[in-house]
């Protein structure tokens, strides 16, 4: 059985654009949807009256209940058909989300938000999530472009190799193109965009753009045999990564990167990278950061 596809609520028009992409999605994987509504009290906006230790009090329960109410209603109506169970959770929402990672198959977040879900574009719910979570996330952003390809942003490393997957995968399901983009420059094995123009370095291009062509190649390989049905346009383009991965979702439906690539700390959780995408890409962004089967 497939497991379920996880989407934050709090009732904000972003976090209900997220149930519905949530909804689709587990449309397309024949899973449960399970909307989730967490807070913590120090994040909650409490409506007047009432001791904040009461949940039955000051009409809290009632809003809550109305919340997740209206939610399931925009799931069915983008899925009708759609299993949909509900969740209340008194905690940190970005520990409630994180912990609902390890059993589901995805967790969908919106790019705004109220109370604990608030702050994305600060970095806090769909960033902590992409770094901690452990099934890939899905933060909900941009005008994607409906008959555009799934965009496999592929550098190289272990969690852009599990990006592939991904990206194949929702591809699939989606009956649509996949466009792999691999963005190189002087610095490609070294830092995330330095100081230094990393374009404008002298190096041997010809021999670069050979050698991340076949690196690309062999990111594919194994993921096109297992996906035949999919057709894989690749680009190989010299250029500072995100600025063209960023103007490239333009065009996308959705964006799947891995949670860190070949540059940078290693002991970061979330690469420079993909904090660029969950901020300012025009569509979608699915982060990566373990294996898909």
């Amino acid at each position: 059985m497939t497991n379920p596809v996880v989407v934050g609520v709090d009732g904000s028009p972003s976090s209900l654009d997220a149930v519905e992409a949530a909804a689709r999605e587990a449309g397309l994987r024949g899973a449960e949807l399970r909307l989730v509504h967490a807070f913590g009290w120090p994040s909650m906006h409490l409506p007047p009256g009432g001791p904040p230790w009461n949940p039955a009090a000051a009409g809290l329960r009632e809003m809550v209940d109305g919340t997740l109410v209206k939610a399931e209603e925009r799931a069915r109506e983008a899925v009708p058909e759609l299993a949909v169970t509900r969740e209340v959770a008194v905690g940190e929402p970005l520990m409630v989300l994180e912990i609902e990672s390890h059993t589901a198959s995805l967790v969908v977040v919106g790019s705004r938000g109220l109370g604990g879900f608030g702050g994305l574009l600060l970095g806090s719910t769909g960033v902590h999530l992409a770094a901690h979570g452990r099934c890939p996330v899905l933060v909900v952003r941009g005008r994607p472009d409906p008959d555009g390809p799934v965009l496999l942003a592929s550098d190289g490393s272990p969690a852009g190799e599990a990006a592939a997957g991904l990206a194949f995968a929702e591809a699939s399901l989606r009956g649509a193109d996949l466009l792999a983009l691999r963005v190189w420059n002087s610095w490609s094995e070294g830092a995330d965009e330095p100081a230094v123009h990393p374009l404008d370095v002298v190096v041997d291009a010809e021999r670069l753009q050979a050698t991340e062509e076949r690196a690309l190649e062999e990111t594919l390989r194994p993921w096109r045999e297992r996906h035949p049905e999919v057709a894989v346009e690749r680009r190989v383009v010299r250029s500072r990564v995100r600025p063209a991965l960023i103007e490239a979702s333009g065009e996308a439906r959705l964006l799947v990167a891995g949670a860190r690539g070949r540059g940078g700390f290693t002991g970061l959780l979330l690469g420079s990278v993909s904090q660029a995408l969950l901020h300012h890409a025009h569509c979608p962004v699915a982060v990566v950061r373990g294996t898909v089967s």
